[in-house]
């Protein structure tokens, strides 16, 4: 079938909209018509080139949509169920998901490398040439074929675009919270940039009660936003120093926990500099492939602080997004001031100019049906 898609041809060049060929979906493979895919910065990275990715590409990873079609030997769902995207393939047989650590599966490492799916090909063409696959999902066109373990059958009364954002930006910002750094009552957390996941941040600590939850940010408009996710205090990191402001709203101590949501260098510092002795960093912000961050070793060792990865929420998204999703349709997580704005397909670059200047939380792109 044919379908119109987002496709990147080179770095630092304009998605072009056209059409593609989208393969009917192989032995335990389905094909499903995205309704909603949100516009996040982690595409960007390929976009801009600051992560490399095999082109022509057909970028998206946060999505949720309708399954249309099966191949042989899929059990989890069916067709017409209604799916999110899960953009981490884990196989489900390495030592890594045997022991709960399915995020950080080499298959997702390699098919992310080769722009393909886990069989190592793909299912999109264009003039007879192979198009790839981003993430194994690709959810920045009308419809694509991803494996089965790459979707997850979500309750039907959740809207696509609510849950196209949990499938990502919540998932990611909440469980760096409650699992990267497992944030307890009572202790602080500041989250620097609060974008759609530092804001998931937020909305994380305040699900923990944690307190105080600081918000971190260059944007007033974006620090106004994290107030109504829970944010108790606002820093602008443009006109204040961060550092010292934390200390001060910590009693000299520093925060319990820094969430690093931006993936600067220079932030991973003062992030590290904010934590008190004992405390912890966790980076969850993407940054240029080649980019590392100088942590002094001192304090690191005599006081005790500790610097963590998270990705995907550091959890199994199986559990985490079902759970998610209970918590957003009970109206207990603030979904309605997360999405900003809804864009079509063929203005999908107009959406990230506005992501890059700072006028959204999240946007998405709506599939008109």
């Amino acid at each position: 079938m044919n379908v119109r898609a987002a496709v990147l041809y080179e770095a630092r060049k304009p998605l072009v909209i056209e059409q593609v060929e989208v393969e009917a979906p192989k032995a335990g493979e389905v094909r499903v018509r995205w309704m909603a895919a949100g516009v996040c910065h982690s595409d960007y990275h390929a976009m801009s080139g600051d992560l490399p990715a095999r082109t022509p590409i057909v970028l998206g990873h946060e999505g949720a949509g309708v399954v249309d079609a099966v191949g042989p030997g899929v059990t989890s769902v069916q067709t017409g169920d209604h799916v999110v995207s899960v953009w981490k393939y884990s196989c489900g047989a390495c030592e890594h998901c045997r022991s709960g650590w399915g995020r950080v599966c080499p298959v997702s490492v390699r098919m992310r490398a080769e722009g393909s799916l886990a069989d190592g090909t793909c299912r999109f063409r264009k003039d007879g040439r192979a198009v790839h696959h981003h993430l194994g999902v690709s959810t920045f066109c009308e419809a694509s074929v991803v494996a089965e373990r790459s979707v997850l059958k979500i309750r039907e009364e959740m809207p696509f675009d609510k849950a196209a954002v949990v499938s990502c930006a919540v998932v990611t910002g909440v469980g760096a919270v409650i699992n990267g750094a497992q944030a307890r009552p009572g202790e602080s957390v500041v989250i620097f940039g609060v974008g759609g996941v530092g804001l998931n941040a937020v909305q994380g600590a305040a699900l923990v009660n944690a307190d105080p939850i600081i918000a971190v940010d260059l944007v007033d408009g974006k620090l106004a936003t994290a107030k109504k996710f829970g944010a108790t205090h606002l820093i602008n990191a443009a006109t204040e120093d961060p550092v010292a402001r934390v200390r001060e709203m910590t009693r000299g101590l520093g925060a319990h926990y820094a969430i690093e949501a931006i993936g600067l260098p220079a932030v991973a510092l003062q992030a590290f500099d904010c934590v008190r002795a004992g405390g912890t960093v966790v980076m969850v912000g993407l940054s240029a492939a080649q980019a590392t961050a100088a942590i002094p070793t001192i304090p690191l060792v005599t006081q005790e602080k500790k610097l963590a990865g998270s990705t995907y929420g550091s959890s199994d998204p199986r559990d985490l997004v079902p759970r998610l999703i209970d918590l957003s349709l009970a109206g207990k997580l603030n979904l309605d001031d997360l999405l900003s704005r809804s864009y079509r397909l063929d203005q999908i670059n107009e959406a990230y100019d506005a992501l890059l200047k700072g006028e959204v939380a999240r946007s998405v792109i709506a599939f008109a049906r």
